[in-house]
């Protein structure tokens, strides 16, 4: 009979062969070199076990010290020290000894005093993945060895003394995913490389002298932290990709409008844009954002009211909206007493009065367009009328000035042949006429930047009923015999101007494209521009009943009640100047800013109306749309257009309609024997022709 086998000795043999352990044998130059910096580092005291004899790959880690092997290499180095190296300690030679570990993957020196440059040395260890160098005293330019290191994912050189500029090779760095240079002394522009690095999600450049405006960066999907704050940035709000979730922008020098697509970024929980110079309205959509726990804005110029039906989210933990030009009530939603929340909104125009409010009145003028000069009726001394003198004379010259340039550009040959493409906003001559307006210092920063307009869309007919309450009587502005227009309040808080026209019969939306297209670029600071349309079908065979268009709502009334209407709102000079400068970039912009242009427009004082801010702002230009009604005026001259058919002088209509607006605008009387100037117009037309 077979002996029995017996399994147990064989499993405890198995168990003992399993578990010998097998240290890690570092090559004798491995040992070395972490003796030798040891030796470097004056034999601290989370050093004091090294020896020719210590097992490196098995020493305990500690809050100061860590070591992880591989196989026979040392792969990981975290050194954190106390802010001390030795008077006669040599950087280079540290970084040497270092690179002599070649098979680093992660290599963090923090807080041990390094100064001087960081060596070019650091360029030899070509297996490197991860280095921190932060808190030390690293001066000069960042090496340019770095970008050898292809492997590189992480590259954290923060709360140095690092200066020049963010190099551009960082963009060329195909794997790396966090570049933090925070606390440096670093200047100039971003370098546009880092448009391209598309594996980034987190960038931190925080407190140093960066300038200038920030790269697009909507192609770096992958980015979710931007940490700008205390550094020169600006003017206009940087693009960004749909995933980040914390944007810093913190006092910088940013004085533009925040676009409206910001709500829509559905994982942006900490937005911190306060001590800037941002204007336009707030969007107040930013308090229900899906994933927002802290929002701040404080420090800006933003307008716009907040209403007691706003909604938050749940999770918002911090609110600072102080001061900006906040005007309404405090949502009840931020207004609910929670040591988990706080919210900040002094320094408003609220109604709310737990915290400072400003009067009503001072966001109004701080928002004007304009600052009027005081009036003192009791001083006229010599030298007030000498100041009022001299600016009704260089007032006068500059709108003369716009008149001849404007009549100079239509009649000029070059310019009909070769319409400019490039839509204009702020170039509108080489007379001094913007350095006029740069140094009167009574025109405000809201003129010379223009407006901040939400991105043009398609509204929902749901939508446009909730903003006119279903287009109740008590909103209509006017009609004619085709079309309504009605005022409109959006759920953000916008005001609006909706034109309900009827539509052509059995007319689709296919036919509207090129129409809706053209209305969509007719945007500008001078424009009363279009913000969007929308379609109402019939539902029988889907043709378009009716077409609505949605423009901006200018609440201060024409620019003839400032001029020559009401008294007591009279312009002084610098805003009339202002005015005239508006009203002239609006037409340049209709002419030249779009191809074809959009001409002749039949424009007089009253078709200027002037925004909340005394922005002025054509509101009556030659708008093509597909209505009933429409075959004569807009749709033919549109269908003009396009075939390159206009007549020859219908641009020049609208600059004799220049010169009559100048007139009243001088002169501060309404125009009364307008006949005279028809008449002027038609012999100048012939004798032309």
């Amino acid at each position: 009979m077979a002996k029995s086998v017996h399994y147990p000795c064989y499993l405890l043999l198995l168990f003992l062969i399993l578990s010998f352990h097998r240290s890690s044998q570092l090559q004798p130059f491995q040992s070395q070199s972490l003796l030798r910096i040891q030796q470097l580092l004056n034999y601290p005291s989370f050093l004091t076990s090294f020896n020719s004899t210590t097992d490196f790959c098995n020493i305990e880690p500690t809050p100061s010290l860590t070591l992880v092997c591989y196989e026979d290499d040392i792969t990981q180095l975290h050194i954190v020290g106390n802010g001390g190296v030795p008077p006669n300690f040599s950087t280079d030679s540290f970084f040497a000894t270092v690179a002599r570990l070649s098979g680093l993957k992660v290599l963090s020196l923090v807080s041990l005093g390094f100064w001087g440059a960081l060596p070019e040395s650091i360029g030899q260890l070509s297996s490197l993945e991860i280095l921190n160098a932060s808190s030390n005293y690293f001066s000069g330019s960042i090496p340019a060895s770095l970008s050898s290191l292809r492997s590189l994912q992480t590259l954290i050189l923060d709360h140095n003394k690092f200066s020049g500029e963010v190099p551009g090779w960082v963009g060329f760095l195909p794997v790396l995913t966090v570049l933090s240079l925070k606390n440096n002394s670093l200047g100039g522009y971003l370098p546009d490389s880092l448009t391209r690095m598309e594996s980034l999600r987190i960038l931190s450049l925080s407190k140093n002298n960066l300038s200038g405006q920030v790269p697009d960066l909507h192609n770096l999907t992958n980015l979710q932290v931007l940490e700008l704050e205390d550094n020169h940035f600006g003017p206009n709000f940087p693009g960004l990709p749909y995933k980040v979730a914390t944007l810093v922008l913190r006092n910088n020098s940013f004085h533009s409008g925040i676009p409206a697509e910001l709500v829509t970024y559905h994982l942006l929980q900490k937005l911190d844009i306060s001590f800037n110079g941002f204007v336009g309205p707030f969007l107040p959509s930013l308090l229900s954002g899906l994933s927002m726990n802290y929002l701040d804005i404080s420090h800006n110029k933003f307008t716009g009211m907040l209403f007691e039906n706003m909604s938050c989210h749940a999770e918002l933990a911090y609110v600072d909206l102080s001061s900006n030009l906040l005007t309404g009530e405090l949502p009840p939603c931020l207004n609910l007493s929670s040591e988990s929340k706080t919210v900040l909104y002094a320094r408003n125009c609220l109604s709310n009065q737990e915290q400072e409010q400003h009067p009503f009145n001072f966001c109004h003028n701080e928002a004007l367009a304009v600052k009027i000069l005081p009036r003192d009726e009791k001083r006229h001394n010599k030298k007030v009328l000498a100041s009022s003198t001299m600016g009704g004379v260089v007032g006068g010259i500059a709108i003369v000035g716009l008149v001849v340039l404007f009549v100079k550009r239509v009649y000029s040959k070059d310019g009909v042949k070769k319409p400019q493409r490039k839509i204009i906003v702020e170039n509108l001559s080489t007379v001094n006429t913007v350095k006029l307006l740069s140094d009167a210092r009574h025109i405000s920063q809201t003129m010379k930047l223009g407006s901040s307009l939400p991105t043009y869309r398609t509204f929902s007919l749901e939508e446009l009923k909730e903003a006119t309450n279903n287009f109740d009587a008590s909103n209509l502005l006017g009609e004619d015999s085709n079309s309504q227009m009605y005022k409109g309040k959006l759920n953000d808080g916008t005001p609006v101007a909706i034109r309900s026209s009827k539509a052509r019969k059995k007319v689709g939306q296919r036919d509207f494209t090129h129409h809706i297209e053209l209305i969509s670029k007719l945007r500008h600071s001078h424009l009363i521009s279009a913000l969007g349309h929308c379609f109402d079908c019939c539902q029988d065979d889907s043709s378009t009943s009716r077409i609505f268009n949605i423009f901006e709502f200018a609440s201060n009334g024409t620019l003839r009640d400032y001029v020559s209407g009401i008294p007591e709102k009279k312009m002084k000079w610098p805003q009339r100047i202002g005015a005239a400068i508006g009203v002239a970039r609006g037409i340049q912009f209709l002419h030249t800013g779009i191809v074809p242009g959009v001409f002749p427009n039949n424009l007089k004082i009253t078709d200027v109306l002037l925004d909340h801010d005394l922005l002025a702002k054509l509101c009556s230009y030659n708008l093509p749309l597909l209505t009933e009604g429409s075959v004569g005026a807009a749709d033919s001259s549109a269908t003009k257009q396009n075939s390159g058919t206009r007549g020859r002088h219908e641009d020049k209509k609208d600059i004799y309609d220049l010169g009559v607006i100048l007139v009243e605008i001088i002169f501060g009387r309404p125009v009364v024997k307008n006949e005279v100037i028809v008449s002027k117009r038609s012999v100048t037309s012939k004798h032309d022709s």
